[in-house]
């Protein structure tokens, strides 16, 4: 006992001394992508990521984007997914702390051999305050297997901020082609107004003897694709309500539809980009693979740790008497020692956890470089869009100027009797076509810059590594 008694705040002294640290030292690993992001001149800067408050220029779309940061069930998963892993975390700490129990006992007991006089009773009382089984983190085990808890934690919060970004993507993307179909519809119902004009021209020509009735079916035909083409951009319309709906998570506004514009753009025209292509490290799926790999290599620890004893620490102080009332006025009893347990023939199942530690080590570091690889392609490839999309847009602009002057003077040129209508149809193809062009062009570079803002992780990480 007395050597017990000396040997126990020898081994509290250790404990508290810190333990080793078996994990392999952690170093970030180089980015296997080219130092530098494809970015413009007009395009680099080194300011950090707009947040999606700043990239947002309509009033109506942050309102709805609010509203699914607040409803969104994704977001509300991710949000169970961090609270379970922040459990997960507070049970594992909890091992680096010793458990302190409190009992104690009051009993009656008595004997009887049939003769009431000759009945006795007799009184106890019995209370204890002890530590089970608090085991000296010498070897790091413990402490491993709680930093693997805390990355494995802190990955859930990155990948919650990897949801958010996702869904204002999600939201701009929903209300911008709401907005495009929107316009289309009203092209659509324009043509079926003027078209509907050519008609009612082309059969007054045809009663007049001007005209074959060829260029009334021409005229007629027209106007029912047309209308065909009204049809189908009015349901399109009722779909794109029908998913933003179903992103945002909630009802919403009745007028939703009148409010989604293209012009003026609801979002920013572009962003300026840090030319480094280190930014990426910062995305929230980049930094919860992080968290991943550096939960892989403290799980090494542990596993590497388990060659070593484990020691334990029990101890007990408390009192006893013969009742209640006189229980802390006599003497008390206490104990401490340790224990100790030494791993020697477990069939190779150490060995083997270690190789699974160390397997899924490398497959969390894979993962990692293939996350920064697919952060650069979509970075690179939404770069690749923006530097060329303004001409583009620009290009179909003069176009839609060439096919609108064309369209009218072919129009002219029918009336006066010195084309038939087929020149007018095709006319009229051209320009519709060109006019249907020029507003996926728009939506592509608003719905571009949406991409770049999610390549680019949607801002600065506030947990961002050291």
């Amino acid at each position: 006992m007395t050597n017990a008694i000396r040997f126990a705040p020898l081994m509290v002294s250790v404990a508290l001394a810190g333990c080793v640290n078996l994990a392999p030292d952690y170093e970030r690993v180089a980015a296997p992508v080219p130092s530098a992001l494809p970015v413009s001149e007009a395009d680099s800067s080194a300011a950090g990521v707009l947040g999606w408050q700043q990239l947002v220029e309509s009033k109506d779309l942050e309102h709805l984007i609010a509203l699914a940061l607040e409803n969104n069930r994704d977001l509300r998963s991710a949000t169970a997914r961090i609270a379970i892993a922040e459990a997960q975390y507070g049970i594992t700490r909890a091992a680096r702390l010793p458990t302190l129990s409190a009992t104690g006992a009051a009993t009656e007991t008595g004997t009887f051999d049939g003769d009431a006089a000759a009945a006795s009773l007799t009184d106890s009382a019995r209370a204890q305050l002890g530590v089970t089984a608090y085991e000296l983190d010498l070897f790091g085990r413990v402490a491993s297997l709680n930093e693997a808890a805390l990355q494995t934690y802190l990955s859930t919060v990155e990948g919650e901020r990897s949801v958010k970004i996702s869904l204002v993507s999600s939201v701009a993307k929903a209300w911008l082609t709401l907005a495009a179909d929107r316009e289309r519809l009203r092209l659509a119902q324009d043509t079926v107004e003027s078209q509907g004009k050519s008609l009612a021209l082309t059969r007054e020509l045809f009663d007049s003897g001007v005209v074959t009735e060829i260029d009334v079916r021409r005229a007629s035909a027209s106007v029912e694709t047309a209308k065909a083409q009204v049809a189908q951009f009015t349901g399109l319309v009722r779909q794109d309500v029908n998913a933003l709906r179903l992103v945002v998570g909630a009802n919403l506004p009745a007028d939703v539809a009148e409010q989604a514009v293209l012009s003026p753009s609801p979002i920013k025209d572009r962003l300026a980009v840090d030319v480094s292509s280190d930014i990426l490290l910062n995305r929230p799926d980049v930094l919860a693979a992080e968290r991943q790999l550096l939960a892989a290599n403290a799980n090494i620890g542990a596993a590497r740790a388990a060659y070593f004893p484990t020691i334990s620490l029990t101890g007990s102080a408390g009192y006893s008497s013969t009742g209640l009332d006189d229980l802390f006025d006599g003497g008390g009893a206490w104990s401490v020692g340790p224990q100790i347990s030494l791993p020697i023939f477990d069939g190779g199942r150490r060995k083997a956890n270690l190789g699974v530690s160390k397997a899924s080590r490398d497959l969390a570091l894979a993962q990692y470089e293939q996350s920064i690889q697919a952060a650069f392609r979509e970075t690179a490839d939404a770069l690749a869009v923006a530097q060329t999309v303004d001409d583009r847009i620009d290009a179909l602009r003069r176009l839609v100027e060439d096919t609108s002057v064309t369209l009218n003077l072919s129009q002219e040129r029918f009336r006066v009797g010195i084309d038939d209508y087929f020149s007018v149809l095709d006319a009229q193809r051209n320009d519709y076509q060109s006019r249907q062009n020029l507003i996926a062009a728009e939506l592509d570079r608003a719905l571009n810059v949406v991409s770049l803002f999610k390549a680019l992780g949607g801002g600065p990480a506030d947990g961002a590594l050291d």
